[in-house]
């Protein structure tokens, strides 16, 4: 028997399989996705790889062929069906065979158990109360101690009589010697998810939602497993159905994935699942110590989980009998992979579920335009959720002009009406949320007495103010002197955006010294349970204003907050991207989505320099729909997904002159590809963030309807780098669809 194995280095020249003679000793323990040590190259340097395969026929002279030495101690084995996905990922994204592995592998190394020793008791009841009698009688009081506590109960927590009962390790041997108890060692998993009181009450579904469960449930017991769009408006109660649909699946005896955007969603959505789900219910993030991922994924190896919760990480959990994924907040760009290879969750998690025969429902109050589009055409089918459970009504949303309010003399942070209904919010002990709407935020030149943003004439993206005094466009390399008076008004105020999320605290506290404030962001969330401590403080009450970035605005569930201030809405919406209208669309629904939960009708102000821009005016209309038409005109104008499809070729050195060569050849050789195929190239151009750590960057992108067309320029592409040495010092990383830079 050989076996077939991808040897472990990141190497494009070694990127295929070697083969190997399988021992007798080990011919019963491997199994596709086993690591193992072989001896490798001339020399046999010994090397891990991966078991891909099996064959009882040799490809190569068998007198040359290695034997496989051992198995890789304290490795933890791939599932075979993610092998067949990773080789999938690779092909689909580039990179290494070696890399897709390794990304579909959430643990590579077996921890060490964890124990829990108990005390059993041995005797019977009858001797046991003999026993009590007799320690009594001799005045041994911790003696009678402990075997009233074994009366009680037959097997005890040690750490529980040592802390709680005061006994002594003389006391428990003393028994031990008397047969009347052992100690037992039992190991334990363990568990990240802290108990919580289930809850077995039925919730009332809308007409909308019972549509939707029922819809789900059908095709699955019929055997058609397919992916699904739930498109409801915030607080329509999506997670309710995503339950329902999941209680389908584990009553058919299989288990499901639920992917969130953010940890910080983690401690909300957890506490509902398990309220519903008990104790299989886990949870997988990078918070997590060694022990306690090691422990979670060997629970859902055994099948002694039902429900997986985490970020895009999660969707490898190693399930038996995987039956559904759902991934919530389906626009979410966390859903995108910045390590090679260059993954989008929602393209794998269909990949996976067709592989398995799972199905997959994609959640969101603001479908990414890929997901809506797609169901538009009839490929995924689209369930509509159109008002909030409970009868709730959407917030008013009001949009304040913050040119208007530097006309007439305010130069703060909040606009007039920000702050009067805060006042008015705090006299009423109800809670507000500001958001400062940081996301993209790229240094881009704009005015704030008439809105006017320094664009490329070009690519229609802002512009990047650089150190230099220059503006640049990173798509495709158009410079422009930064201006000093507003091109469109003549004036002098054209700036950046400066004040962060710790200015705006300080400010608030200066304006409203009464208010207890809370601030979360990347600097308040560090340690391992800083999102949950920030949270529960602010659902338990304990403060009036919550200051936060976009991670204060994402399916959090708050009743006492009925007003949402949405700061400087501008930062995304003039962001370098092709898709900051669609982000600054979708942060403001979700933001004003916080609003008004409970009972009190909830108020969203978004202040902003450009009032008249369609996704600011679809987002104060909750108006999705009206946004999709405006924003797929533009793509189908530019040429941008969903439109067309966008390879991005993304490549670095430490050398600026040898990358400028590289990618000239490159961009010579791609457009030779290109004429036939009449894909689009544009660039090489130098992203945002030009070097870093003296390593330069720089882009190429190609454009064309086709995916599989780019798929197969990306694999010429990857030929031509393998045979020409010069790009040997040249790093390079292919993304379809980028949804964030580089």
């Amino acid at each position: 028997m050989f076996a077939d194995i991808i040897i472990d280095i990141t190497h494009e020249k070694l990127d295929k399989i070697f083969q190997y003679k399988v021992p007798d000793e080990l011919a019963d323990k491997l199994v596709v996705g086993t690591e193992v040590e072989v001896p490798f190259g001339r020399g046999n340097r010994l090397t891990r790889g991966y078991v891909v395969g099996f064959s009882e026929v040799c490809g190569y002279d068998e007198e040359k062929i290695k034997d496989i030495l051992r198995i890789a101690g304290r490795s933890v084995a791939i599932e075979s069906r993610l092998v067949a996905l990773a080789a999938w990922m690779k092909e689909s994204y580039g990179g290494t065979m070696i890399q897709a592995l390794k990304t579909v592998l959430p643990i590579r190394r077996t921890e060490q158990a964890k124990e829990q020793r108990i005390l059993k008791r041995l005797v019977s009841v009858e001797e046991g109360k003999k026993k009590l009698e007799e320690y009594l009688h001799k005045n041994q009081k911790a003696r009678a101690r402990l075997m009233a506590a074994l009366l009680d109960d037959e097997e005890i927590d040690y750490s529980l009589v040592t802390k709680k009962l005061n006994i002594t390790l003389a006391v428990v041997r003393a028994l031990e010697e008397q047969k009347v108890l052992e100690v037992c060692a039992r190991e334990v998993y363990r568990n990240p998810v802290r108990e919580t009181r289930r809850d077995e009450t039925k919730p009332v579904y809308t007409r909308e939602q019972k549509q939707a469960i029922e819809t789900f449930c059908r095709d699955y017991e019929n055997g058609d497993r397919g992916t699904y769009l739930l498109y409801g408006v915030t607080g329509s109660g999506k997670t309710e159905v995503y339950m329902e649909m999941i209680r389908e699946v584990v009553r058919m005896g299989r288990q499901a994935i639920v992917l969130i955007p953010e940890i910080a969603l983690t401690y909300q959505t957890v506490m509902r699942f398990y309220r519903r789900f008990g104790d299989r219910v886990s949870i997988m993030n990078s918070r997590l110590c060694a022990g306690e991922r090691y422990d979670q994924m060997m629970r859902a190896k055994r099948g002694e989980l039902d429900v997986m919760i985490g970020p895009r990480s999660a969707l490898f959990t190693p399930f038996p009998k995987l039956g559904l994924i759902v991934i919530d907040e389906e626009h979410e760009s966390a859903y995108k992979s910045e390590q090679i290879p260059r993954y989008h969750a929602r393209e794998t998690a269909q990949r996976r579920a067709e592989l398995e025969g799972a199905s997959v429902v994609l959640g969101s109050a603001t479908p990414s335009l890929e997901a809506f589009y797609r169901s538009q055409t009839g490929s995924i089918h689209r369930m509509e959720l159109s008002a909030r459970a409970a009868g709730r009504e959407l917030p008013q949303v009001h949009i304040a002009d913050m040119r208007k309010e530097l006309s007439q003399g305010n130069r703060s942070i909040l606009s007039a009406m920000l702050r009067r209904l805060m006042e008015d919010r705090l006299g009423k002990g109800q809670q507000t949320m500001l958001f400062l709407n940081r996301r993209g935020y790229a240094g881009f030149l704009s005015c704030r007495s008439c809105g006017y943003v320094v664009k490329c004439p070009h690519c229609d993206v802002s512009l990047s103010a650089h150190q230099n005094g220059k503006l640049v466009c990173h798509y495709c390399g158009h410079e422009e002197p930064a201006a000093r008076v507003c091109p469109s008004c003549g004036s002098q105020h054209i700036s950046g955006f400066r004040a962060g999320t710790q200015q705006i605290e300080e400010l608030v506290k200066r304006e409203f010294p009464a208010a207890r404030v809370l601030r979360m962001d990347l600097d308040t969330t560090r340690s391992k349970e800083g999102h949950e401590k920030i949270l529960a403080a602010f659902a338990n009450e304990e403060a009036d204003v919550l200051v936060g970035t976009q991670m204060i605005v994402k399916g959090h569930d708050f009743p006492n907050v009925t007003l949402v201030g949405v700061l400087a809405a501008d930062l995304s919406l003039y962001a370098e991207d092709y898709r900051a209208a669609e982000r600054t669309f979708e942060l403001l629904t979700q933001a004003a989505g916080r609003a008004g939960r409970g009972k009190e009708m909830g108020q969203v102000v978004i202040q902003t320099y450009s009032p008249e821009h369609y996704s600011i005016q679809t987002a104060a209309r909750q108006d999705y729909r009206a946004f999709y038409q405006e924003e797929m005109n533009y793509r189908e104008l530019m040429g941008y997904p969903p439109a067309q499809h966008l390879l991005a070729v993304l490549a670095s050195s430490e050398d600026e002159a040898l990358l400028d060569k590289g990618m000239y050849y490159l961009k010579q050789y791609g457009e030779a590809l290109a004429k036939p195929r009449e894909v689009r190239t544009i660039g090489p151009a130098s992203p945002h963030v030009g070097k870093v750590k003296d390593v330069y960057r720089r882009i190429l992108y190609l454009k064309h309807k086709s995916r599989p067309i780019l798929v197969e320029m990306k694999d010429k592409m990857e030929q031509y780098i393998e045979i020409n040495k010069g790009f040997s010092r040249i790093r390079i990383q292919f993304d379809f669809d980028p949804v964030q830079g580089f």
